[in-house]
Protein backbone atom coordinates (compact mmCIF):
# COMPACT_ATOMS: atom_id res chain seq x y z
CA UNK A 1 0.00 0.00 0.00
CA UNK A 2 1.70 3.23 -1.08
CA UNK A 3 2.33 6.06 1.29
CA UNK A 4 0.59 9.26 0.25
CA UNK A 5 3.12 12.08 0.46
CA UNK A 6 0.82 14.76 -0.91
CA UNK A 7 -1.50 16.48 1.52
CA UNK A 8 -4.55 18.61 0.92
CA UNK A 9 -3.80 22.14 -0.16
CA UNK A 10 -5.54 25.01 1.58
CA UNK A 11 -6.99 25.94 -1.84
CA UNK A 12 -8.62 22.54 -2.33
CA UNK A 13 -12.38 22.90 -2.11
CA UNK A 14 -14.57 20.06 -0.83
CA UNK A 15 -16.07 18.15 -3.74
CA UNK A 16 -19.29 17.21 -1.96
CA UNK A 17 -21.39 20.13 -0.70
CA UNK A 18 -22.19 19.92 2.99
CA UNK A 19 -25.80 18.83 3.40
CA UNK A 20 -27.93 20.88 5.79
CA UNK A 21 -30.06 18.79 8.15
CA UNK A 22 -33.20 20.65 7.00
CA UNK A 23 -32.66 19.48 3.42
CA UNK A 24 -32.25 15.75 4.03
CA UNK A 25 -34.48 13.01 2.68
CA UNK A 26 -36.00 10.54 5.11
CA UNK A 27 -33.25 8.00 4.36
CA UNK A 28 -30.53 10.62 4.79
CA UNK A 29 -32.10 11.81 8.03
CA UNK A 30 -31.99 8.27 9.42
CA UNK A 31 -28.25 8.11 8.76
CA UNK A 32 -27.78 11.60 10.20
CA UNK A 33 -29.62 10.70 13.40
CA UNK A 34 -27.65 7.46 13.76
CA UNK A 35 -24.42 9.48 13.62
CA UNK A 36 -25.32 12.44 15.82
CA UNK A 37 -27.38 10.37 18.26
CA UNK A 38 -24.79 7.60 18.59
CA UNK A 39 -21.87 7.19 20.97
CA UNK A 40 -19.34 9.34 19.09
CA UNK A 41 -17.96 11.93 21.56
CA UNK A 42 -18.73 15.38 20.11
CA UNK A 43 -16.93 16.96 23.07
CA UNK A 44 -13.59 15.45 21.97
CA UNK A 45 -13.56 16.41 18.29
CA UNK A 46 -15.88 18.28 15.94
CA UNK A 47 -18.06 16.34 13.54
CA UNK A 48 -20.81 18.98 13.30
CA UNK A 49 -20.53 22.60 12.20
CA UNK A 50 -22.45 25.46 13.79
CA UNK A 51 -25.48 24.75 11.55
CA UNK A 52 -25.54 21.04 12.31
CA UNK A 53 -23.95 19.87 9.05
CA UNK A 54 -21.72 16.82 9.30
CA UNK A 55 -17.96 17.20 9.03
CA UNK A 56 -15.16 14.79 8.18
CA UNK A 57 -16.18 11.50 6.54
CA UNK A 58 -19.76 11.70 7.77
CA UNK A 59 -21.15 14.13 5.19
CA UNK A 60 -20.28 11.69 2.39
CA UNK A 61 -22.25 8.96 4.15
CA UNK A 62 -25.43 10.98 3.62
CA UNK A 63 -25.03 10.96 -0.16
CA UNK A 64 -25.59 7.19 -0.29
CA UNK A 65 -27.63 6.14 2.73
CA UNK A 66 -27.62 2.51 1.60
CA UNK A 67 -23.84 2.51 1.97
CA UNK A 68 -23.46 5.27 4.54
CA UNK A 69 -25.64 3.67 7.20
CA UNK A 70 -23.84 0.30 7.36
CA UNK A 71 -20.54 2.16 7.07
CA UNK A 72 -21.22 4.36 10.09
CA UNK A 73 -22.51 1.32 11.97
CA UNK A 74 -19.30 -0.55 11.21
CA UNK A 75 -17.34 2.43 12.49
CA UNK A 76 -19.35 2.45 15.71
CA UNK A 77 -18.79 -1.30 16.14
CA UNK A 78 -15.04 -0.91 15.65
CA UNK A 79 -14.88 2.05 18.02
CA UNK A 80 -17.03 0.70 20.82
CA UNK A 81 -17.62 -3.05 20.52
CA UNK A 82 -14.26 -4.72 19.85
CA UNK A 83 -11.95 -6.52 22.26
CA UNK A 84 -9.31 -3.77 22.14
CA UNK A 85 -8.54 -1.32 24.88
CA UNK A 86 -9.03 2.34 24.02
CA UNK A 87 -5.27 2.81 23.72
CA UNK A 88 -4.86 -0.23 21.46
CA UNK A 89 -7.68 0.92 19.19
CA UNK A 90 -6.31 4.43 18.85
CA UNK A 91 -2.77 3.21 18.24
CA UNK A 92 -4.03 1.17 15.28
CA UNK A 93 -6.22 3.98 13.95
CA UNK A 94 -3.45 6.56 14.18
CA UNK A 95 -1.08 4.21 12.35
CA UNK A 96 -3.52 4.27 9.42
CA UNK A 97 -4.07 8.03 9.60
CA UNK A 98 -0.32 8.68 9.58
CA UNK A 99 0.46 6.14 6.88
CA UNK A 100 -2.16 7.65 4.56
CA UNK A 101 -1.54 11.19 5.81
CA UNK A 102 -5.22 11.75 6.42
CA UNK A 103 -5.62 15.16 8.05
CA UNK A 104 -9.12 14.79 9.48
CA UNK A 105 -8.55 11.23 10.61
CA UNK A 106 -5.44 12.33 12.50
CA UNK A 107 -7.17 15.47 13.85
CA UNK A 108 -10.02 13.41 15.34
CA UNK A 109 -8.09 10.40 16.61
CA UNK A 110 -5.18 12.33 18.04
CA UNK A 111 -7.70 13.91 20.37
CA UNK A 112 -9.40 10.61 21.12
CA UNK A 113 -6.00 8.98 21.65
CA UNK A 114 -4.91 11.67 24.06
CA UNK A 115 -8.14 11.16 26.01
CA UNK A 116 -7.39 7.41 26.02
CA UNK A 117 -3.99 8.05 27.61
CA UNK A 118 -1.55 8.25 24.71
CA UNK A 119 1.34 10.54 25.60
CA UNK A 120 2.71 13.35 23.46
CA UNK A 121 5.85 11.29 22.80
CA UNK A 122 3.74 8.33 21.68
CA UNK A 123 1.60 10.54 19.44
CA UNK A 124 4.65 12.14 17.87
CA UNK A 125 6.19 8.74 17.15
CA UNK A 126 2.96 7.51 15.56
CA UNK A 127 2.64 10.66 13.44
CA UNK A 128 6.19 10.44 12.11
CA UNK A 129 6.21 6.68 11.59
CA UNK A 130 8.72 6.01 14.36
CA UNK A 131 8.40 3.18 16.87
CA UNK A 132 6.61 4.44 19.98
CA UNK A 133 8.03 3.19 23.26
CA UNK A 134 5.22 0.91 24.41
CA UNK A 135 5.64 -0.99 27.66
CA UNK A 136 2.59 -3.17 27.06
CA UNK A 137 3.28 -6.27 24.93
CA UNK A 138 -0.22 -6.34 23.40
CA UNK A 139 0.09 -2.70 22.36
CA UNK A 140 3.38 -3.46 20.62
CA UNK A 141 1.77 -6.31 18.68
CA UNK A 142 -1.22 -4.13 17.75
CA UNK A 143 1.14 -1.41 16.53
CA UNK A 144 3.37 -3.76 14.54
CA UNK A 145 0.42 -5.58 13.01
CA UNK A 146 -1.46 -2.41 12.08
CA UNK A 147 1.67 -0.93 10.56
CA UNK A 148 2.26 -4.02 8.41
CA UNK A 149 -1.37 -4.03 7.30
CA UNK A 150 -1.33 -0.32 6.44
CA UNK A 151 2.00 -0.55 4.62
CA UNK A 152 1.68 -3.87 2.82
CA UNK A 153 -1.99 -4.81 2.87
CA UNK A 154 -0.96 -8.22 4.20
CA UNK A 155 0.73 -10.04 7.08
CA UNK A 156 3.69 -12.36 6.75
CA UNK A 157 3.28 -15.87 8.13
CA UNK A 158 5.44 -15.13 11.20
CA UNK A 159 3.59 -11.89 11.96
CA UNK A 160 0.20 -13.53 11.52
CA UNK A 161 1.24 -16.32 13.87
CA UNK A 162 2.54 -13.83 16.44
CA UNK A 163 -0.59 -11.68 16.21
CA UNK A 164 -3.00 -14.59 16.60
CA UNK A 165 -0.96 -16.06 19.47
CA UNK A 166 -0.87 -12.71 21.31
CA UNK A 167 -4.25 -11.24 20.45
CA UNK A 168 -6.42 -14.20 19.46
CA UNK A 169 -8.11 -14.89 16.15
CA UNK A 170 -11.15 -12.73 16.86
CA UNK A 171 -9.00 -9.69 17.63
CA UNK A 172 -6.96 -10.21 14.46
CA UNK A 173 -10.20 -10.21 12.45
CA UNK A 174 -11.20 -7.00 14.21
CA UNK A 175 -7.81 -5.40 13.61
CA UNK A 176 -7.73 -6.25 9.90
CA UNK A 177 -11.26 -4.82 9.59
CA UNK A 178 -10.31 -1.68 11.54
CA UNK A 179 -7.35 -0.97 9.27
CA UNK A 180 -9.53 -1.55 6.21
CA UNK A 181 -12.30 0.70 7.52
CA UNK A 182 -10.07 3.65 8.36
CA UNK A 183 -8.19 3.19 5.08
CA UNK A 184 -11.53 3.46 3.26
CA UNK A 185 -12.42 6.62 5.19
CA UNK A 186 -9.00 8.09 4.43
CA UNK A 187 -9.57 7.41 0.72
CA UNK A 188 -12.96 9.12 0.83
CA UNK A 189 -11.54 12.10 2.70
CA UNK A 190 -8.77 12.46 0.12
CA UNK A 191 -10.98 12.04 -2.96
CA UNK A 192 -13.69 14.37 -1.66
CA UNK A 193 -11.07 16.92 -0.45
CA UNK A 194 -12.17 16.98 3.18
CA UNK A 195 -9.78 18.64 5.59
CA UNK A 196 -9.86 19.54 9.27
CA UNK A 197 -12.65 21.77 10.63
CA UNK A 198 -12.35 25.51 10.14
CA UNK A 199 -10.01 27.06 12.67
CA UNK A 200 -8.09 23.83 13.31
CA UNK A 201 -4.50 23.38 12.16
CA UNK A 202 -3.79 20.31 10.03
CA UNK A 203 -1.16 17.89 11.35
CA UNK A 204 2.45 18.42 10.40
CA UNK A 205 3.52 15.44 8.33
CA UNK A 206 7.23 15.68 9.03
CA UNK A 207 9.50 13.25 7.23
CA UNK A 208 10.05 10.33 9.57
CA UNK A 209 11.51 6.86 9.53
CA UNK A 210 10.18 4.69 6.73
CA UNK A 211 7.19 2.69 7.89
Amino acid sequence: MPRHDTVLSVIDEPRLPSLHPDDLSDEQRDVYQAIVGGPRPANVFSFLDEEGRLLGPFNAMLYSPAVGDPLQELGAALRFRTSFTKREREIATLVVAARLRSDYEWYAHERIGRRAGLTEDELTALRTGADPVLADARERIVHETARALAADGDLSAPMFAEATASLGRAAVVELVTLVGYYSALALQLRVFRVGVPDGEAPPSWDPGPAS
